[in-house]
């Protein structure tokens, strides 16, 4: 097999972690790295960029420092981060009724739902009681009225079962009514701007010849949850709509808001915004929210199991490390997406990890080129 030349820089002591994403185009199978990048900061200083391999499932364009994929849930991490500034701010509060700020919401039952059930996926809302086709989802307004009537699923906080689509359109809903904006213009405006960071939902026009092509798993390969096996409560998070791993390679899809899902991203537009979460707020002079914020962000209000998900432990809408796929500590929280995307803090090592790639894995909270590379990050950081 030949090797893939990888780019960019990694500070003394990290070397291990270059052999690590260099060794992920080396494997067999579905978990052969096809274009990826990864991002790491300690401390507000970046130690690791690298990038390499291809941007395109032919294999013929090379991925570059500025390559834009679809990251998937890694996106609800982003939102969530945008809803605890607001939080932050004063502007809201986890312990508000959702009803508060979206008086429709009250329908069906759900008047006194908070948002912080909301943030945790215990709203009941995790599937769409309608019909739904891919195209429905580019309607921000259908979205949110169909949610906004819903009677929820189970009692609202009395479990948690994955948002998969929904959880987007029900936080960033808050947003709006908050903010007056969409939320991925207030995402925009309030936090990757300010930080430098390249990551979009709502993807203008003029980025789109950045965007790298979604590369599915093999037809072959079991479906990393199969709707039969789950609870029929569960089961409503999936397939409606239909699912279909190539529809980020639309247009349509990159322009829409989407928040759950259709987040595009650089790694170092992931790794700045959670560089900035595990250094206190802050990264290169820009403060995005205060400490305290942050512990609310990541105060665990649900500790699993989740109906869908398994172990699980929710905080605001990010997840803490209930499996290793964030390296070996517990504390760890961020968001993975499907196939294997993900952002990640660590607030008492200041460490952050932004990692972006094109082929999809088989599973859906992680997979063995995710995980190797987080062991690899916090293998330098705590000197083993």
């Amino acid at each position: 097999m030949v090797d893939v030349p990888i780019a960019g820089t990694v500070a003394s002591g990290f070397e291990g972690v270059r052999d690590a994403f260099s060794a992920n185009f080396r494997r067999s199978g579905e978990d052969r790295e096809i274009g990826a990048a990864l991002s790491v900061y300690v401390r507000g200083h970046c130690v690791v960029d690298l990038w390499g391999g291809y941007s395109d499932a032919a294999e013929t364009k090379p991925w570059s420092r500025d390559t834009l994929i679809n990251v998937y849930s890694a996106s609800k991490g982003v939102v969530s981060i945008a809803v605890a500034m607001l939080v932050d701010q004063g502007r809201l509060s986890y312990d508000d009724k959702v009803s508060k700020h979206w008086p429709e919401f009250a329908a069906g039952g759900k008047a006194d739902v908070s948002v912080g059930q909301l943030m945790s996926h215990q709203a009941g809302l995790n599937g769409f009681d309608e019909t739904v086709v891919i195209e429905d989802l580019f309607d921000w307004t259908l979205s949110t009225r169909r949610l906004a009537a819903q009677t929820p699923a189970w009692a609202p906080g009395s479990a948690t079962s994955y948002h998969a689509i929904t959880h987007g359109f029900l936080a960033g809903e808050v947003v709006r009514r908050v903010t007056g904006q969409d939320v991925g213009g207030f995402i925009r405006d309030a936090l990757t701007r300010p930080l430098g960071a390249d990551f979009h939902i709502g993807l203008p026009l003029a980025h789109d010849w950045r965007v790298g092509e979604i590369i599915p798993p093999d037809p072959s390969t079991p479906a990393p949850v199969r709707t039969a096996e789950l609870s029929p409560i569960a089961a409503r998070a999936m397939d409606n709509p239909r699912r279909d791993a190539t529809v980020p390679n639309r247009r349509e899809w990159r322009a829409a808001q989407i928040p759950a899902a259709n987040g595009q991203s650089t790694a170092h537009g992931l790794g700045r915004i959670y560089a900035a979460i595990a250094n206190g707020g802050r990264l290169d002079g820009s403060t995005i929210i205060s400490p305290a914020g942050i512990e609310q962000l990541r105060t665990v209000r649900h500790p699993g199991p989740d109906m869908m998900l398994g172990p699980r432990r929710w905080a605001a809408g990010v997840a803490l490390n209930a499996i290793p796929n964030f390296g070996p500590h517990p504390g760890t929280f961020g968001h993975s997406g499907l196939g294997g995307a993900y952002g990640c803090a660590d607030v008492e090592r200041g460490v952050a990890i932004g990692y972006v790639m094109n082929r999809l894995g088989g599973s859906l909270i992680g997979n063995p080129r995710s995980a190797s590379l987080a062991a690899a990050v916090f293998s330098a950081v705590d000197g083993d």
